[in-house]
């Protein structure tokens, strides 16, 4: 954003309340971004400029509405909105206007947010990729498949925007776009509305530029108060997690990771190795059981009566999960509960881990959306998640890292996610 009035979301709300910017300027200002960019990064899926301005209008003309009065929001094109296509990024849904907002979206109405409009996921919320390109590199991908929520805010296109997370497709776009992005705790965001891949993985989440801004978001649709009870956060107790996947991790993901640490422990911070129980090496398998046997069963009309409109790599992931026995998803289901149950002796002597997000730069684009491998045990356990950005590779792109946190303990995670990324930026 090149605004002189304010540089993050948290400054808009604060210029259109004090008088000093309307959300009309903001809005035109976000739409001129979008006529520069979007040929470029392709983030949109639907945009009615006019709406969206006549929305900003009816902002300006009426008292305040709520914490997100006149601000703009991205929301990814798998919420329902009743004034918006929801195309779920496939033609089966061309043109198909539900009926009704998802919850989210109907609370950032209340909020007096505005939904600017509808940004570009993958084919039902999987692997195949949709058309957004990088905004640091248009050659490599934005991530899957909350790719257009990821790119839109990193190009300062809209100061937030929805995402959903059922592997990685909140943590690993944040990491390659370069922005914060926020996984809750499993269900603290109502996800009615949201078009289903898996109903015991989908997570709503949230892109913004910094992680006060991410959190000022996940507070109203979560109905918490996500900003810190203190001035300041004491340094934290950060265990490394490498995680059985590690072998996974490039050079660039191993130079973030320690610049993470030196940064952590130049601010006094404490930073020791947390090695995760052997039961936990299970759960990557058990994530992509759960997920196939579910999306099978969530988008059983789409494969029978449109099979011929999907792409066939879901068609075969849909395929293989309808035959998987549900003895191996129940068994998968009971690994889960097992690893979940040791999540507070893990957490015993840490606020919060710190593991990679993503492998490390974005791959081409042509490659397809990335490899979710850091993040499908952390979805599958519920556990909130941030990726903190500020570092890069050895390219100049983006690299995340990743905290993460004990189930429930999203405003730990977040203060300490601030913590960290105000440093990064300062050092």
């Amino acid at each position: 954003m090149t605004s002189t009035t304010w540089r993050t979301a948290l400054d808009g709300l604060a210029a259109i309340g004090a008088g000093e910017l309307t959300s009309e300027a903001l809005m035109r200002e976000c739409l001129q971004r979008v006529a520069v960019r979007e040929p470029d990064v392709a983030a949109w899926q639907y945009l009615d400029e006019d709406r969206a301005l006549e929305e900003a209008r009816r902002r300006d003309a009426s008292a305040s509405r709520g914490p997100l009065h006149g601000m703009p929001v991205a929301v990814k094109d798998l919420f329902s909105t009743h004034d918006m296509p929801t195309g779920c990024g496939s033609d089966i849904y061309a043109d198909h206007l539900p009926a009704s907002d998802a919850a989210v979206v109907a609370l950032i109405r209340r909020a007096g947010g505005i939904v600017m409009g509808k940004t570009v996921t993958t084919e039902f919320a999987f692997f195949s990729p949709g058309g957004t390109r990088n905004p640091h590199d248009p050659t490599r991908t934005p991530g899957g498949s909350s790719s257009g929520s990821a790119a839109a805010v990193a190009d300062g296109m809209v100061p937030w925007a929805l995402g959903t997370q059922t592997a990685g497709s909140i943590i690993r776009p944040a990491s390659y776009c370069g922005v914060a992005g926020y996984k809750p705790t499993y269900g603290l965001i109502n996800t009615a509305g949201l078009k289903p891949a898996a109903w015991s993985l989908d997570t709503v989440g949230v892109f913004a530029r910094n992680v006060p801004d991410a959190r000022q978001l996940a507070g109203v649709l979560s109905g918490r108060d996500l900003t810190p009870s203190r001035p300041a956060t004491p340094p934290p107790r950060v265990g490394l997690c490498l995680t059985p996947q590690w072998e996974a991790a490039t050079a660039d993901t191993e130079q973030a990771l320690r610049e993470a640490v030196r940064c952590i422990r130049g601010a006094g911070g404490e930073v020791h190795e947390v090695s995760l129980p052997a039961s936990f090496d299970e759960l990557l398998e058990a994530q992509r059981t759960i997920m196939i046997y579910e999306a099978s069963r969530s988008l059983a009309f789409e494969r029978d009566l449109h099979g011929d409109q999907l792409s066939d790599q879901l068609k075969a992931l849909l395929d293989e999960g309808s035959v998987l026995p549900a003895e191996r998803y129940d068994q998968a289901r009971r690994i889960a509960r097992a690893c979940r149950a040791e999540l507070d002796r893990l957490f015993a002597d840490s606020d919060v881990l710190l593991a990679p997000s993503a492998p490390g730069e974005a791959p081409a684009h042509v490659t397809g959306t990335g490899d979710p491998v850091f993040n499908r045990i952390w979805t599958l356990l519920g556990t909130p998640c941030v990726n903190v950005p500020g570092l890069t590779g050895a390219n100049g792109m983006p690299v995340g890292v990743q905290l993460i946190g004990p189930l429930d303990g999203d405003l730990t995670t977040l203060e300490v996610a601030d913590w960290l990324f105000s440093r990064l930026q300062e050092g």
